[in-house]
């Protein structure tokens, strides 16, 4: 079976991910903070690509929380920013619907959404994602959401800890030259992984947002075993591990 690895959601030809188990990654912040909330027992969090969208949903259904950010920073009206941290720290997740929108990692999600299998996966919950995508006997690619249409360091660096993770899961995977060089790129920094999300470009647009704790807590290697995947109709995620 193949591991893959896609830098940029633009990058996949129409139709590729079909079939496929496909890992979607937006570290910094929101497939972190996916992560967090469904730990915190979120009920769902709905996808959205846009905030008025994700604004409508909450209005029309109700009792949800609105989540997101643009540009890093949490509109006025929204409960929660896209932050790992504050979602930590919510008093008021659990059982709750989130309504989620971001300017990179949601949109990915849409993107990614006609694979057989979607699971948002970061460094918090690298080894507990790897499990649930190897565990689908599936081809799989690993989608990077990167920042403002350009390649993120710290999405290829998770993109590489889940690698290394279903490596050693099932005999036979075949690399990518592309899978190689996400893998390459984590071995090399699995040491200093807080220093290389701080000196990435979505990490220094964090520390500019005065939200570096974030980068703290994204950069934790397996903290949290909370998997989620994509279901469809209404595009959201949901808790499977």
């Amino acid at each position: 079976m193949t591991l893959d690895v896609v830098f940029l959601p633009r990058f996949a030809v129409p139709g590729e991910l079909a079939g496929k188990a496909v890992g979607v990654f937006d570290v910094l912040r929101a497939t972190t903070t996916m992560a967090i909330a469904l730990e915190r027992g979120a009920g769902e969090i709905r996808i959205f690509d846009d905030l008025d969208s994700a604004r409508a949903a909450a209005r029309e259904e109700g009792g949800g929380l609105l989540v997101g950010e643009t540009q890093a920073i949490r509109p006025a009206d929204f409960d929660l920013g896209n932050s790992p941290v504050e979602m930590a720290e919510a008093e008021s997740v659990e059982g709750r619907t989130l309504f989620m929108s971001t300017t990179n990692g949601t949109r990915a999600i849409v993107a990614a959404h006609d694979a057989a299998l979607v699971v948002p996966a970061a460094l918090v919950n690298a080894a507990a994602a790897a499990g649930v995508l190897a565990g689908s006997g599936l081809d799989v690619t690993l989608v990077c959401a990167g920042t403002n249409g350009a390649v993120a360091l710290e999405d290829l660096v998770g993109a590489g800890a889940v690698l290394d993770e279903m490596l050693p899961l099932r005999d036979g995977w075949r690399l990518t030259d592309s899978a190689t060089v996400a893998l390459r790129l984590f071995e090399s920094v699995r040491h200093d992984l807080r220093a290389t999300l701080a000196d990435s470009q979505g990490g220094r647009n964090v520390i500019a947002a005065g939200l570096e704790p974030d980068i703290d807590f994204a950069a934790r290697l397996n903290v949290c075993d909370a998997v989620g995947r994509v279901e469809k109709s209404p595009l959201r995620v949901v808790r499977v591990l």
